[in-house]
């Protein structure tokens, strides 16, 4: 897998020399004898090359030393700058500058198969990572398709209940509308005229010379008494239910109505029909 970074760098470099040593004996063979500009040339790119090397022998030990890099960095850029000063002496400059970055690109391909090195990991080091992620994967989409599906369940619970309270609420509403049709009809029985004379006719009279008056049927909650309190208390005679009746009515003020009158008189445990209690009512009040 090095062979990715090393192999560029490696043409590079050697690019480079070749071209910084050609750049060399043209631009100074006229000036001095060949044979020393080839050594000029020689000795920047063999300073270029140790440096290179004694960077990859200490990379290879896992060490670094900076004052190496700089100057490895510095033969690079002395061979840059030869590149461009002979590319402002020729006629042809765009064509030697197109090419005189080459030694900076070397290093730099250098720099980046460093990093790869001190990055790179083992073929098992790569699949274990491999297997994290993918089972990373794995969870994550079944959690979506987890809360995908509760979602959907959550939502079709929802429909259903709102439906069904729908339902609900209709009969409620019905059986609201029936019961005070019901309820009116009374009403209009228990004020008609005749109602109440029929009702005269068929009624005891509590009072001497007063009509009793027919009332509406209460609807409320009932408490259920037990066979054994019924069976226990004894029965109250009228005058003592009258005594009660009122004691229980005035307990409070303003006086209670007969509903609360009749839960505390059950309350309180003692027994007596609904008929005799609302004529103890009547008359107390």
């Amino acid at each position: 897998m090095s062979a990715k970074t090393v192999l560029p760098a490696v043409g590079m470099t050697a690019v480079s020399m070749v071209l910084t040593l050609a750049v060399v004996v043209m631009w100074l063979g006229t000036a001095m004898p060949w044979p020393v500009a080839v050594v000029v040339g020689l000795g920047i790119d063999g300073g270029w090359l140790a440096t290179l090397a004694y960077e990859r022998r200490l990379a290879a030990q896992g060490d670094h030393s900076t004052p190496v890099t700089a100057v490895g960095w510095s033969f690079g850029l002395i061979a840059t700058g030869v590149l461009i000063a002979h590319a402002l002496t020729e006629e042809s400059a765009g064509a030697w500058l197109a090419v005189a970055w080459l030694p900076i690109a070397a290093k730099a391909l250098w720099l980046v198969h460093g990093l790869w090195e001190r990055t790179a990991l083992t073929g098992e080091a790569l699949d274990a990572i491999q297997g994290i992620q993918q089972e990373a994967r794995d969870e994550a989409a079944v959690a979506r398709a987890r809360l995908r599906a509760e979602a959907a369940t959550e939502e079709t619970r929802l429909t259903a209940v709102t439906q069904a309270g729908a339902r609900v609420a209709h009969v409620q509403a019905r059986t609201a509308d029936t019961l005070s049709k019901a309820w009116s009809t009374l009403e209009a029985a228990r004020e008609g005229e005749d109602t109440g004379r029929a009702l005269t006719s068929v009624t005891t009279r509590v009072t001497p010379g007063v009509t009793p008056r027919w009332e509406l049927p209460v609807w409320g909650p009932t408490e259920p008494v037990s066979g054994f309190a019924l069976e226990s208390a004894g029965a109250l005679t009228d005058d003592a239910l009258d005594v009660l009746v009122d004691q229980i009515r005035h307990s409070e003020t303003p006086a209670l109505s007969y509903r609360e009158m009749a839960a505390r008189f059950r309350t309180a445990g003692h027994s007596a029909s609904e008929v005799r209690l609302r004529a103890a009512w009547k008359r107390v009040a």
